[in-house]
């Protein structure tokens, strides 16, 4: 996994979770690798790993059984789409409102180049 500068590892390791229960690649009640696991796999340091699985667990995305390791909870897909679509209204949206407005696209054409992508 490259990691950009931009933003907490940590974070991104928690985007890189939330793809893989997006993706349906983990599924509820599916155990996932450990926290020394995914910090070998991705070559970081095991307190940064602890803080997405920290922060996925706060989120109720993930829980932990005491001794025995990080589950996906049942509802982790839902709470997902949640937390996705919190982030995005709050940071990417803004910034694609204001690059419209710079260029001039209106909402309109906005949707004739969705519907042009990926209209059903």
């Amino acid at each position: 996994m490259d990691f950009s500068e931009n933003r907490p590892i940590y974070l991104q390791i928690v985007d890189h979770f939330c793809s893989q229960i997006l993706n349906r690649k983990w599924t509820p009640d599916e155990r996932i690798p450990s926290v020394r696991d995914v910090a070998v796999q991705l070559e970081v340091n095991p307190n940064t790993a602890i803080r997405a699985f920290h922060y996925l667990q706060e989120k109720d995305v993930l829980y932990n059984q005491r001794g025995v390791g990080y589950f996906v909870a049942d509802d982790a897909y839902d709470k997902v789409i949640d937390l996705k679509r919190e982030e995005f209204i709050e940071y990417k949206l803004p910034v694609l409102f204001r690059d419209m407005k710079q260029l001039g696209f209106t909402c309109g054409e906005l949707e004739d180049l969705y519907e042009e992508h990926y209209g059903e």
